[in-house]
């Protein structure tokens, strides 16, 4: 054997090695957790008591169960309209905190601090703000502009609106604050922003382009690998939103209009003690998170420039 090959041999095993952690990490957090949660899907299994196998019993019942649909559908809803908003706002803000100004590093705290807010304190904030009593949003901007028109206008607008028992304003509400938390994906444009080559920004400048012209021609097709990740981000994000909507609409409320897939799988596994159709309900929602991410990539796929590919 030559002296290339062992050294290679080496190498492979110095890696497989240091890479051993992450192996056994996967294996146990996450490989024997899905395997499990397969297993069980295809038994009655209450935590309490040892699974008993009953095959496709719970996907079929799954797949007549109203509570299903809806609780799906308010999901899809909220991603459907959360994903291209904090997309749009994430970019926007990465944008503008992407020019000199002064105060550059103290405007990038401040608009990446909501995004440390833990998820608690910030759902018992948003009860708060949207209150449909004492409200800062109803006291501080719909009363006082609700009665100024009413009384010079002569309209008949509401001067109180109840954005948390209103299932018609309810849903939007968890839309709006999936925005609050855009840090995250605002700070990944940013880097993104900073990797675009300059002279190519001269370029434009030379050749007369329009500040518009400059971000659709040089900027988006740059970022669009940057835009790619954090919308498949933000769609699997959305489609876990969890711990906002079980604090501020307990039970779904209003009439179930918030009622969210993680919020039907939870209750199902711990309050009603059906972890066999929990995990039926959980393999449904992998399916499906696989199929719009890959839906996602292929869309991406024709729109997405790599530098120097």
């Amino acid at each position: 054997m030559s002296e290339t090959n062992i050294r290679a041999k080496k190498e492979a095993r110095a890696g497989l090695l240091f890479a051993l952690p992450w192996f056994i990490g996967f294996s146990v957090f996450l490989g024997y957790p899905l395997l499990k949660a397969l297993y069980n899907s295809f038994t009655d299994y209450s935590i309490l008591n040892p699974p008993v196998f009953i095959g496709a019993k719970n996907y079929i019942d799954l797949f007549q169960d109203k509570l299903f649909y809806q609780s799906l559908g308010n999901t899809l809803y909220v991603a459907f309209f959360s994903v291209p908003l904090s997309t749009v706002v994430a970019l926007g803000l990465a944008m503008l905190l992407n020019t000199k100004v002064k105060g550059q590093a103290f405007y990038r705290t401040f608009f990446f601090l909501p995004a440390l807010v833990p998820a608690v304190p910030l759902a018992i904030l948003w009860l708060w703000l949207f209150n449909g009593e004492q409200g800062i949003i109803n006291t501080m901007m719909i009363e006082p502009i609700g009665t100024w028109l009413n009384a010079n206008l002569h309209t008949h607008l509401p001067t109180n609106i109840n954005f948390l028992g209103d299932k018609a304003y309810a849903k939007s509400v968890l839309v709006l604050m999936s925005m609050w938390t855009t840090g995250h994906a605002m700070v990944i444009y940013l880097a993104g922003l900073q990797e675009v080559p300059k002279p190519l920004y001269e370029a434009a400048d030379i050749d007369g382009a329009s500040a518009w012209q400059r971000t659709k021609m040089v900027t988006l097709p740059l970022l669009s690998p940057v835009i790619m990740f954090n919308v498949i981000m933000a769609i699997i994000g959305s489609l876990q939103y969890f711990t906002q909507a079980y604090v501020m609409f307990p039970g779904g409320a209003p009439e179930q209009s918030t009622y969210l897939y993680t919020m039907y799988i939870f209750d199902s596994a711990f309050r009603d003690l059906r972890m066999g159709y929990a995990s039926a309900m959980g393999w449904v929602m992998f399916l499906i998170i696989l199929l719009l991410t890959n839906a996602a990539l292929k869309f991406f796929d024709s729109k997405v420039h790599y530098e120097g590919g």
